[in-house]
């Protein structure tokens, strides 16, 4: 980092307000944490106990915690893990949904200094079980509603439901929580939207000094301040905005389940400034009416947060129009990383774009040799700067050219810098020897103001090879035929690029992360669609 960069991050963190007087004992105390403990989830509460212990930590569907309850339940839930012969080698898996229990679960496995494995709340059970078994999983943590899943899969290791904890939580007295020696590796699940999730590791919860002094030069975030996470906290999105609500000492404001009325409330109720979704959440924010709308008052946010999967320019546009110039697209992958952000003027200037690298990330767009291409040009989306995944669970990585990691995305940089992505690399078809992507005639449907949300995928076909099947949700009160959903692909996009196909339906099927699951639709499978899910992310 060069001296300019240096009096950049400086001035980043400065903004935060993260830096304000105190007493001088607890200066030492906060200094005593960080020096033991080093850079974990346990420090940052350890922290904010000391820093701001009657402020509220957790406001989920129970009422709310302040920090001081939240680290000394931690402290207690660890405790009573190690006296049932966890430590620090053992694997964690963490099965709850948006609430208290996720963060004190969390928590106290950093205070282990053990590994962490995030499972996905929608897991059945041979799912599950699979992903136990390949991670060594020896304990589980989980909420009450997963337990007949759990006990289906025959786990034998240390079972820990949301009961259970909440009995462990309240639990004093006890020695001391002794630093574990190690930082604990956290384990994040691919999407598994074509099959078994991968298990993308890296070595520690908390992300790189870099990341977040990227994300603080573009993001309006201030300490001790209220933050709704909207987006589940087991994926890269949620998880880092739970990082972000620690190191800033603020509230994290959950609810178990998205409802988009409720979320709306929780902004207005706790005067939030920064909501976290991804784009369906908005998609369903905004077909509120606008009398239910009006009933809350949200001008407190500063920032709307958006990655998870590919956003519409239309409904940027309304989101913005609607609450004001708040929000911010991300963009990237577990594997690599945050890789670029949009702010408002972005999305307003360049409709479609996910916007530029922050500072300490590098975005380049290379050829199938490796080498980098122009601004306009068309390749694979590479990515750099300390995000890199440590690889598969199950062995293997992502493609390597130099430091950059591939997304397997593929996309273009306008000239300023701008990235805009086409498609998945893998997802692309050949349909009469022309090469297809179905994301961008997706883009295309779904920025129609008749058409509430479309997916499109490649069909086998006899003649041409393969070609794209449409699959639309019209708008309430709209009108669409099957002629016109081809007539507006045929007037933007190439003949050859016009859906065979066009089937309408009443809902397209996503994962709890918003992603498409294209093979319910029929669609060839792709290797591994990740596209937006960018740590801290999406």
């Amino acid at each position: 980092m060069n001296c300019r960069q240096m009096f950049g991050a400086a001035l980043a963190i400065a903004k935060t307000g993260i830096i304000w007087p105190a007493r001088p004992w607890d200066y030492l105390r906060m200094l005593d944490v960080a020096w033991r403990w080093g850079a974990s989830l346990a420090t940052a509460s350890a922290v904010a106990a000391v820093r701001v212990p009657e402020q509220a930590a957790v406001i989920d569907d129970r009422g709310s915690l302040t920090w001081k309850e939240v680290d000394g339940a931690a402290d207690a839930v660890a405790r009573a893990l190690v006296s049932r012969g966890l430590g620090p080698e053992s694997m964690v898996g963490l099965m709850c949904r948006n609430s208290r229990w996720f963060l004190i679960g969390a928590l106290a496995v950093s205070k282990l200094g053990a590994d962490l494995v995030l499972l996905n709340t929608e897991f059945g059970t041979e799912q599950l079980d699979q992903v136990l078994s390949r991670e060594g999983a020896t304990a589980a943590i989980f909420d009450d509603e997963f337990v007949p899943v759990v006990e289906a899969t025959g786990f034998e290791g240390v079972s820990v439901g949301h009961s259970e904890l909440e009995e462990l939580a309240a639990g004093k007295g006890g020695a001391p929580l002794q630093p574990p020696g190690r930082t604990g590796r956290i384990v994040i699940m691919t999407s598994g939207t074509t099959g078994l999730p991968k298990g993308a590791q890296r070595g520690s919860i908390m992300p790189p000094l870099n990341v977040v002094l990227g994300a603080f030069s573009v993001l309006p975030l201030r300490a001790r301040e209220p933050v709704v996470v909207a987006s589940p906290l087991f994926h890269a999105l949620g998880l880092g905005f739970m990082g972000f609500a620690l190191g800033l000492q603020g509230s994290l404001i959950v609810q178990s389940r998205f409802d988009p009325e409720a979320t709306l409330a929780a902004v207005s109720e706790q005067r939030a400034t920064v909501l976290v979704v991804v784009p369906v959440m908005l998609q369903r924010i905004m077909a509120l009416s606008e009398r239910t709308m009006a009933g809350y008052d949200t001008s407190s946010l500063r920032v709307i947060v958006c990655s998870g999967s590919s956003l519409s320019p239309r409904l940027a546009t309304a989101v913005m129009d609607r609450f004001g110039e708040v929000l911010y697209d991300f963009y990237g992958s577990t594997e690599a990383g945050l890789a670029t952000m949009a702010t408002p003027a972005d999305l307003r200037d360049a409709p479609g774009t996910v916007g530029r690298a922050p500072m300490g990330t590098t975005v380049a767009i290379l050829d199938e040799r490796g080498r980098p291409l122009p601004a306009g040009r068309t390749g694979r989306i590479f990515v750099g700067g300390g995000m890199a995944f440590d690889g598969y669970t199950g062995g293997g990585g992502k493609e390597m050219v130099g430091e950059l990691l591939s997304t397997g995305d593929t996309g273009h940089l306008d000239d300023q810098g701008r990235l805009f992505v086409e498609g998945r690399d893998d997802e692309m078809i050949v349909s009469g020897g022309e090469n297809v992507f179905p994301a961008e005639v997706e883009a295309l449907l779904r920025d129609h103001e008749s058409v509430d949300d479309a997916a499109v995928v490649g069909v086998d076909d006899e003649a041409m090879g393969q070609r794209l099947a449409a699959f639309v949700v019209v708008r309430t009160g709209a009108s669409l035929s099957v002629e016109d959903i081809k007539g507006l692909v045929r007037s933007r996009l190439a003949r050859f690029k016009v859906p065979r196909d066009v089937t309408f339906v009443e809902q397209i099927p996503r994962n709890a992360t918003g992603k498409v699951r294209k093979p319910q639709l029929g669609g060839r499978p792709a290797a591994e669609p990740e596209l937006g899910a960018g740590w801290p992310a999406g």
